[in-house]
């Protein structure tokens, strides 16, 4: 809990700051751009920082828990208020923040200025209902982003106007300064090579991604059913008000089918989400500001939601909305995707829409730097200020629940395999997220499943049955115990299987030849010799294999038994 600060702080400091700033967090979301902002005082012992939170947002769960993690001072809203300090931000609006006895610097938390709150007509932080208060405006500088925010503050609030001062996006300097290293965090996230990444964002409230797939999580669910398990990893950036507003536990609770088919979950607390855009090949988003931040990287972009309702007249993101697809139930996911990828490539709008989430590209860092310490009366450093990478995933508490939830069973996957082809092209699709409406891309699949899954649904219907070489034992029993299989196969150390044809009692051996790709498994070998076996291949034969286009392909040798 916040500990106020002693009458004597001054007397039993170690290090005697010059300064004092208070950083005011709302909730989850504005406390992590506010330590992005505060990175700027790295390494300066004359700056000590100390934090507070107003209570005035009705989403502020989990932010005492991250500021206290993080091992900030804590200071109480109404010990704040009676305190005077040197300068104060805050990355919101909300609250009696006037109540505050310091300069307030007040900064956005997203990607500017886009949202409609409360039923006005004037994006929030723009007007007069969020910057004045008995006729004077609240903050000593009004930070934007770029110079069309200037217009809207004018129409807005121009008793605020001479106070702003557009000092660029961080978080965009952030994205783009971190594009070298993309290969550090596709590896970190478990993207292998050949694989594609897919970012589905939501914001929160009403009409927000999550919300438009309730009860279902249409969107995410789609994704992970419809892209091929080999080729894409699926990630899901949810926005910090929607996670911590349901609580980490119900948020799980309600993706669980969706965890166990891989979904990625990063807490909203890391910079996960950063690293994922950076790492994207796609995203699917909505209204939220990770959508404009993946389209000023030049990321191919469907929305999956949008409430045009919610987006401020003439803002980014209202225009945004108008050249950036909309998802289409009755389309393949997969087609929709390649369709803008092909399309935003060329189309001239964009350009102009990803440079308008910063005027200032580059220079965050120095122009928030200049500011901050002008108003704290001090020299900046003699270092210059720059921008960091985005830091790389890793470990617990950086990547949170990152990891899909593990099962010692294998999950049951529809297999497609084109007859004939060279090479095998082999996709594999999750069988617990396909529904009978929305099966165009399982035409002539076959059905892979564990022998043992207690889901026995599965391997009740299974053509091919899989046992790993840890049961090998349970192999003797399976065409008793499952008459409808076509084949069972038992996995072999190196990856290869042993298949029997329960129809005609014939064994084949399926090894892989020379290097292993990632992707090269015991079940999928069993899929080429049930695929190869239907279309009358007789071993010994070599098959080259691959699960697409971009991934490495491999060589499986079959032979009779």
């Amino acid at each position: 809990m916040p500990l106020p600060l002693a009458d004597d702080h001054e007397n039993w400091r170690t290090v005697r700051a010059e300064r004092t700033v208070l950083a005011v967090a709302h909730n989850v979301t504005s406390a992590t751009r506010l330590l992005d902002l505060l990175a700027l005082f790295d390494g300066d012992r004359r700056v000590e920082t100390v934090f507070t939170c107003p209570g005035s947002s009705a989403l502020d769960g989990g932010t005492l828990e991250l500021l206290q993690d993080r091992g900030a001072l804590l200071v109480g809203w109404e010990e704040a208020k009676r305190r005077k300090f040197d300068l104060a931000i805050a990355t919101s609006r909300g609250g009696d923040l006037y109540h505050l006895h310091a300069p307030l610097i007040g900064t956005p938390h997203g990607a500017g200025y886009n949202k409609l709150l409360g039923g006005g007509s004037e994006a929030f932080g723009l007007t007069r209902e969020w910057l004045m208060h008995d006729g004077r405006v609240v903050p000593s500088a009004i930070v934007l982003s770029h110079d069309e925010q200037r217009a809207r503050l004018a129409a807005g609030c121009p008793e605020a106007l001479p106070l702003s001062r557009v000092a660029g996006d961080p978080c965009f300097d952030e994205l783009a300064a971190s594009a070298p290293f993309r290969p550090d965090y596709r590896h970190a996230l478990g993207v292998r090579p050949g694989q594609k990444l897919l970012v589905v964002s939501s914001t929160w409230g009403r009409d927000a991604l999550l919300d438009a797939d309730d009860p279902e999580h249409d969107t995410l669910r789609r994704a992970l059913a419809e892209l091929p398990a080999d080729e894409y990893r699926v990630l899901a950036a949810i926005h910090p008000n929607a996670y911590y507003g349901h609580g980490a536990w119900q948020l799980h609770s309600w993706l669980a089918p969706l965890l166990t088919c891989g979904l990625l979950l990063p807490r909203p607390d890391t910079q996960t989400w950063k690293a994922a855009l950076v790492a994207a090949d796609a995203l699917c988003g909505d209204g939220g500001s990770v959508t404009q931040y993946g389209v000023s990287l030049g990321l191919p972009t469907v929305l999956g939601a949008f409430a045009d309702s919610r987006s401020a007249p003439g803002s980014p993101m209202a225009r945004l909305a108008r050249a950036v697809p909309r998802l289409s139930p009755h389309r393949p996911l997969p087609a929709q995707l390649e369709d803008a990828a092909r399309r935003q490539a060329a189309d001239r709008e964009l350009p102009y829409l990803r440079s308008l989430v910063t005027s200032r590209p580059g220079q965050a860092a120095a122009l928030l730097r200049a500011l901050f310490y002008e108003r704290l009366g001090l020299p900046e450093p003699a270092a210059p200020a720059t921008t960091r990478a985005v830091p790389v995933p890793t470990g617990e508490g950086a990547a949170g629940h990152l990891a899909p939830r593990h099962s010692p069973v294998l999950p049951p996957m529809y297999v497609t395999v084109p007859p004939d082809g060279t090479p095998a092209v082999v996709r594999r699709y999750h069988a617990a997220l396909q529904r009978p409406s929305q099966e165009a891309h399982l035409a002539d699949a076959h059905l892979v499943a564990d022998i043992d899954d207690p889901d026995t649904r599965w391997p009740r219907a299974a053509d091919v049955l899989v046992v790993p070489a840890r049961r090998a034992a349970a192999a003797a029993q399976a065409a008793a115990r499952f008459p409808g299989c076509a084949l069972v196969a038992t996995e072999e150390p190196d990856g290869g299987c042993v298949a029997l044809l329960t129809r005609s009692g014939a064994r084949v051996r399926a090894t892989w030849s020379g290097p292993r790709p990632w992707w090269a498994c015991a079940a999928l070998a069993a899929s080429v010799v049930f695929d190869r076996a239907l279309c009358g291949t007789r071993p010994p034969a070599q098959v080259p294999v691959t699960i697409g286009a971009d991934a490495p392909p491999a060589l499986l040798t079959l032979t009779v038994l």
